[in-house]
């Protein structure tokens, strides 16, 4: 790629007016600055990979971009955990934002004999297939039973005056959805695990950082080195390289090893061998930004929940109903006054890597239902689900308990790094004002 690859990426998450501006504390090279939003979207209209279910988001983060010659603006949802990003092509009243190929002279459909189609493809859980033009033809498929397929295709995408020429993505006519009406909002899918074809792969950055704010949702999204003086020193567990391929092991997501939970100074009486994937490859760890809140295994997720119920008795009062699951994986719910303003206090739940900890605190660990009451009582859920009522094998840390960490992928070290931040406060500092 062209000198345009030294430049830092910055994506600002916002929700109001924004303007771009240069960041001259970062480094002496061009910067860019976009607008990265936060959008309500229901659980069924975010595309999920196969083997994965698909959670039910209260946010999604969505960033506009420039696609093709000349132009066309798109709306793609990030996802950290998606290899291929991906457009609607084919306008429908289900999908009226769309990408239109056939005005774009930089378009150019990926042949099945092309190296792209052969081998790089090798990660998707569907096999790719031959169309009757001899076009490579993908089919991705998800576990809510929505589908999107069409062709592998190269195009420009432009991210401000950064442009990346000759991206493969998968230029979609057709597929099904669950929710269509949540999922006409948005063009498609930005995909960024550590597949070949992932948006950050295929750019070529050797690590990419992100910081959400607590307050709807704000905060930056970087590609490139983070040279940032007021930001602490980031602490790195590995990446879980699985050199076999195992039915349950998902290689490409951003895997890390979980090694034990603790709340308070309590750690959870569990083996470390609970939270090792085991000979399937079930039981992967995965940092995920696409997925809102964090979900463990049964046997975790009990422990977890009996003692910070013991430590929260006569402080919060349970919702005893069997039958109120929050988004089918969350039962333990808590009856809160309506006239309180504020939690009481409640104890860290920390999440324990190889040389680093995530710790969660405060109103991070309950969320508040919207509308959900049982007389002058408003009811708060634990963040922190059971994977096994969603049918998958695995852990997942989602973006509701990355808030206000400095989250660093670094791809060419295989770690990920964390460091404790203001994110709004980081903002300010990137003269990104809020």
């Amino acid at each position: 790629m062209d000198s345009s690859k030294n430049l830092l990426l910055f994506i600002l998450l916002i929700f109001s007016t924004f303007f771009m501006q240069l960041i001259p504390c970062l480094s002496t090279k061009q910067s860019v600055i976009l607008p990265l939003r936060a959008k309500k979207i229901s659980s069924m209209s975010l595309p999920k990979p196969p083997n994965r279910v698909a959670f039910h988001h209260n946010v999604s983060l969505t960033v506009s971009l420039s696609v093709g010659s000349p132009p066309q603006q798109v709306t793609m949802v990030l996802d950290t955990g998606s290899e291929l990003s991906w457009l609607h092509c084919k306008k429908t009243p289900t999908t009226p934002s769309t990408f239109n190929p056939l005005v774009s002279s930089s378009y150019s459909a990926v042949p099945c004999s092309s190296t792209t189609c052969r081998t790089k493809t090798r990660d998707f859980s569907v096999p790719v297939s031959c169309d009757p033009k001899k076009l490579c033809h993908a089919t991705l498929s998800y576990a809510d039973a929505s589908s999107v397929e069409g062709n592998l295709a190269a195009e420009t995408f432009r991210i401000d005056n950064l442009n990346l020429p000759g991206m493969v993505f998968g230029c979609m006519d057709s597929g099904s959805s669950s929710n269509p009406d949540e999922d006409s909002k948005t063009t498609g899918l930005i995909g960024m695990n550590r597949g070949a074809l992932s948006f950050v792969s295929q750019t070529g950055y050797p690590k990419f950082s992100y910081c959400i704010s607590g307050r709807d949702s704000n905060g930056v999204l970087l590609f490139g080195e983070a040279n940032l003086s007021w930001l602490r020193p980031r602490k790195y567990t590995p990446l879980v390289q699985m050199s076999t391929p195992l039915p349950y092991f998902d290689r490409v997501k951003h895997t890390v090893q979980l090694e034990g939970i603790k709340v308070a100074g309590t750690v959870l009486p569990l083996p470390k061998s609970v939270y090792v994937p085991d000979h399937t490859g079930a039981g992967q760890t995965m940092v995920d930004s696409g997925t809102q809140f964090t979900f463990l295994l049964g046997p975790v997720y009990t422990a977890l929940k009996n003692e910070f119920m013991r430590q929260t008795k006569g402080v919060l009062r349970i919702l005893n109903d069997p039958n109120f699951v929050f988004q089918g994986a969350m039962d333990l719910c808590y009856l809160v006054e309506s006239t309180r303003t504020t939690l009481p206090t409640l104890p860290a739940v920390t999440l324990m890597f190889p040389g680093v900890e995530m710790s969660v605190t405060g109103e991070k660990l309950l969320y508040k239902l919207a509308g959900v009451t049982r007389g002058k009582d408003q009811v708060y859920c634990f963040t922190i689900g059971n994977s096994d009522l969603l049918g998958i094998e695995a852990y997942v840390i989602g973006h509701h308990h990355q808030q206000n960490f400095w989250m660093e992928f670094d791809l060419a070290n295989s770690r990920v790094g964390l460091a404790e931040v203001s994110c709004e406060l980081a903002s300010q500092k990137l003269g990104l004002g809020l």
